[in-house]
């Protein structure tokens, strides 16, 4: 957590359940990846926080955007981007929603299907496209399924297509997993599309672009390799696979990005054990997985938790405030807090700032989405 935002809390007490954003944060981040990967073309994930700040911090900076939906490019469109500076980057599109996008000047879309392509070239003609190819995501503490991505066997036989139906096959697209602890998971990826680029130049396709996704990681409870170690084992894939022949390369970080500039600040509304034997201690807190901790689904995120209490830590069981039995955060995971911590004290859960506020539900329980300030 920056100083900013802990001046921040400390001065204005919001009512919680409440994120707040440092947006110096994310332009420093920005920086950083710039100079880490200067060859790269930063197309932010809008889905990781679709904040309208989080936007117009980004515009001026140059970032270009990965949109998920009509209302994702709406909302970059409003914040002054171009759109030759958004990519929609999702599989799975409404024909409506392409169709309005080519009329709002959204020339580039990614697919990994023949409907999918098909739907693209009926409304959005002289598109470029890009192909996503299905690729292990192991190392990733959020993976990604088979739900993304075709095997690169569909991605040549689709590219091939492409041009008779009046688009353009522009290129290839991978994803390692969000929340990636491994560097070295980009390589076998970069590999396989370097491959795919010289099958389909050998058929007269030339692709020009590579995306090689997001998974670059905030910083949670365990220990996240430096950004300096993802970007040299990047470029040594790079030159290891396609030598000279580098070709325009695109990076979609939304972690990577605005994680580590958020914390959520939370207010204890139960402390209570369940048996006699004082070894099961639950602490209830006003936001759960309904209100933006969704990422605590199989504990897969562990964010970190903070308090201004000093007493001896013991073991609990952190959960949230509605009435589903899935609303669980933290049970296997052995979270601590301090013995002294008792109803009515507030938390901060760290590097929250990704995925919290876009996942939080509308209304559930009659409680209020998660509030959000951008500071």
């Amino acid at each position: 957590m920056t100083r900013k935002l802990a001046r921040y809390l400390t001065r204005t007490r919001p009512r919680t359940p409440v994120l707040i954003v440092d947006l110096d944060c994310v332009e420093a981040k920005y920086h950083a990846m710039r100079a880490a990967l200067p060859d790269a073309h930063i197309y932010y994930a809008v889905k990781a926080n679709p904040a309208i700040e989080v936007l117009e911090r980004l515009v001026p900076l140059g970032c270009c955007f990965d949109v998920a939906s009509l209302q994702e490019i709406q909302s970059v469109l409003e914040a002054g981007a171009a759109p030759d500076r958004l990519s929609f980057g999702n599989i799975i599109k409404k024909e409506s929603d392409i169709a309005e996008s080519y009329r709002l000047g959204v020339r580039l879309h990614a697919f990994d299907s023949e409907a999918e392509l098909c739907k693209i070239a009926r409304v959005a003609p002289g598109s470029r496209v890009f192909c996503r190819i299905l690729i292990d995501s192991a190392g990733a503490e959020w993976p990604l399924s088979r739900k993304f991505g075709c095997v690169p066997a569909m991605a040549i036989e689709l590219l091939r297509r492409a041009p008779s139906l009046g688009l353009i096959p522009f290129g290839l697209s991978f994803h390692v997993g969000s929340q990636q602890m491994d560097p070295g998971q980009w390589d076998s990826a970069i590999g396989v599309s370097s491959a795919l680029f010289h099958r389909l130049d050998d058929h007269g396709i030339r692709l020009e672009m590579l995306n090689l996704g997001g998974g670059f990681p905030a910083t949670y409870r365990r220990p996240v390799p430096p950004l300096s170690a993802y970007a040299a084992r990047i470029h040594d894939s790079l030159r290891q696979h396609f030598g000279a022949a580098i070709p325009q390369i695109i990076i979609e970080p939304g972690r990577g990005l605005v994680g580590d500039a958020g914390v959520i600040e939370t207010e204890v509304v139960l402390v209570a054990r369940k048996d006699d034997s004082g070894e099961s201690i639950w602490v209830y807190v006003d936001v759960g997985k309904f209100g933006g901790l969704a990422e605590t689904a199989d504990e897969l995120i562990q964010y970190p938790i903070t308090t201004h209490r000093t007493g001896a830590p013991r073991p609990v069981i952190l959960a949230g405030p509605t009435c589903d039995s899935m609303d669980i955060l933290y049970e296997r995971s052995r979270y601590c807090l301090p013995e002294d911590v008792c109803i009515g004290d507030r938390l901060r859960i760290t590097s929250a700032g990704a995925y919290t506020r876009s996942y939080a539900s509308i209304g559930f329980n009659g409680f209020p989405p998660l509030d959000v300030r951008c500071i």
